[in-house]
């Protein structure tokens, strides 16, 4: 179902420097159309050489759903090997761009998020989740196993979570979310909008550069084993430690002054 008419399947604003996307097919259950992925896609692009931004909140209209995923009257509506390849690829590439951006990503869920929008919950750097919302993979319950969600989705909760999830395609509460690790926070409903901002804004007050290269090497070391990973974290907290801003905040703490005020990226 397309968005209310004369409206964009995507929303922006912007809250000093906190970017606010939204996503908008409540009509739909958010569902991830190629029109809504593109749209992302779009608006990844942009975020990624505004400086001016410092964090990303991802959200949802509509009281139903964060998202349900693949909208699965656009998948039947062909049979072509193609046409679902190209979605789905697309779709992946605007997941991986969500890894690549220099600003940390949050997912402000406040209601279902399943199939291919539990995959964007868990490709998000962090998610706040109402104390309601309710996870699930559940392409297994319409003939499909979630191939694609379960690339993510296994990556936060491991692999017997994932597939306890993915073969049994059963819903999971916000505090089983939170203990695996799909969500990094959970909040009563009714806080939802003023946690997440407060989280977005703490990270945005953060030393830009430091956050965006952190970032960076966070993931690169998550898939890399362990004197690997320790290996290039100790190079890059050694060059790390050379920045202006690194030295301006050691010597803040050390002697006793105020903040500094950070460079940008």
């Amino acid at each position: 179902m397309p968005a209310a008419p004369n409206e964009p399947v995507l929303l922006r604003r912007d809250d000093g420097a906190v970017a606010i996307l939204t996503l908008n097919r409540p009509q739909a259950m958010n569902a991830l159309s190629g029109e809504l992925i593109d749209a992302l896609q779009a608006e990844f692009d942009r975020l990624a050489t505004d400086h001016a931004i410092r964090c990303v909140v991802i959200e949802a209209n509509g009281e139903r759903a964060f998202s349900t995923g693949h909208d699965l009257r656009e998948v039947a509506s062909s049979d072509s090997y193609a046409f679902h390849h190209d979605l789905l690829t697309r779709c992946s590439e605007m997941m991986l761009s969500i890894n690549r951006l220099p600003q940390p990503v949050i997912a402000k869920v406040h209601a279902l998020a399943t199939a291919a929008g539990c995959q964007l919950v868990a490709a998000c750097d962090l998610a706040v989740a109402a104390s309601t919302a309710r996870f699930a993979t559940s392409g297994i319950t319409n003939g499909l196993f979630c191939g694609t969600p379960s690339v993510a989705v296994g990556r936060n909760v491991g692999k017997k979570r994932a597939l306890d999830m993915l073969f049994t395609g059963q819903p999971i509460d916000a505090e089983a979310a939170l203990r695996d690790g799909l969500v990094s926070r959970v909040v009563p409903t009714e806080k939802l909008g003023e946690e997440t901002m407060a989280l977005a804004r703490t990270i945005a007050s953060q030393p830009p550069q430091q956050i965006a290269t952190g970032k960076v090497m966070f993931h690169r070391q998550m898939e890399m084993d362990l004197p690997h990973a320790y290996s290039y974290a100790t190079n890059y907290m050694a060059g790390a430690l050379q920045s202006e801003d690194a030295k301006a905040g050691i010597d803040a703490f050390v002697n006793k002054k105020p903040t500094p005020e950070w460079k940008g990226r």
